[in-house]
């Protein structure tokens, strides 16, 4: 992104997670238009006009509310979306994190759209820390972890993601890191070849549920053995902004807590 526009008073928010971060920063009453995903803070956006999904944004909605600043992700949104936005005469920011240090770089963006010097202390600084930190103590012997983002069929997640960043960062071996695609489609088969210590089944995008972790269990696989396969806040594992720091937290106590013979 580049720099901050001066302090814009009217924003429409394509992007979850970031939505959610121009509230924790204080920014909440400029944003006058979300999209149907953004969800948190729920009793802040619950009344907010809606204009449409991520992938299917309704332009002349977001036109229509005049906004000064549009905020979207290159993932995300699609490039028609933004395309007719720009064309509309609208300025949109299009962010792309792919780290966990992206992630806090897009906060502290955020935060000069006119957040105070008090959300830093409160919101950035927290991000900022949690990675240094997590950085400063690497793990001996990462673990081998299966993280899908889907199932039907099955897809893991590429070293080109937000999520490889954060796993890593905490302590994982992704096996797919290496993968062409950034969200290669695995087979039953080489999920359990490849022998993961731990599984994490988000709730988001695909909504891993008690069913699926059930069948995991009785697949032979270490994770299977050691009771290794959790069902997970899908915001911790994906969303770049305020979670950061518990994400970091929770990940690796799950890693932590994987047992070795």
């Amino acid at each position: 992104m580049r720099a901050s526009p001066a302090a814009p008073r009217r924003i429409v928010s394509l992007v979850p997670s970031v939505t959610e971060a121009l509230f924790a920063l204080g920014l909440g009453e400029r944003v006058v238009g979300v999209t149907d995903w953004c969800v948190h803070p729920a009793q802040a956006v619950k009344d907010l006009p809606k204009v449409g999904g991520t992938k299917d944004t309704d332009v002349d909605a977001v036109r229509g509310l005049a906004p000064d600043l549009v905020l979207a992700n290159r993932e995300e949104n699609t490039e028609r979306t933004v395309r007719k936005l720009r064309e509309a005469g609208l300025a949109v920011e299009v962010g792309y994190p792919r780290t966990v240090a992206d992630g806090v770089e897009l906060l502290a963006w955020l935060h000069g759209l006119g957040a105070s010097p008090e959300a830093w202390e409160a919101v950035v600084e927290p991000a900022r820390r949690a990675l240094e930190e997590a950085r400063a103590r690497p793990p001996e012997t990462p673990v081998r972890v299966f993280c899908p983002i889907w199932r039907d069929p099955w897809m893991a997640v590429s070293g080109d993601t937000y999520v490889h960043d954060l796993l890593v960062l905490c302590g994982a071996e992704n096996p797919w890191a290496a993968a062409r695609r950034r969200y290669p489609i695995v087979s039953p088969n080489e999920i359990q070849m490849i022998r993961p210590e731990l599984v994490l089944l988000p709730d988001e995008p695909y909504a891993f549920s008690e069913r699926d972790r059930r069948e995991l269990a009785a697949w032979d696989i270490p994770a299977a053995r050691n009771g290794a396969i959790h069902l997970v806040d899908g915001t911790l594992v994906s969303w770049y902004g305020p979670r950061i720091p518990r994400a970091i937290e929770t990940i690796r106590s799950l890693l932590s807590s994987v047992e070795r013979p």
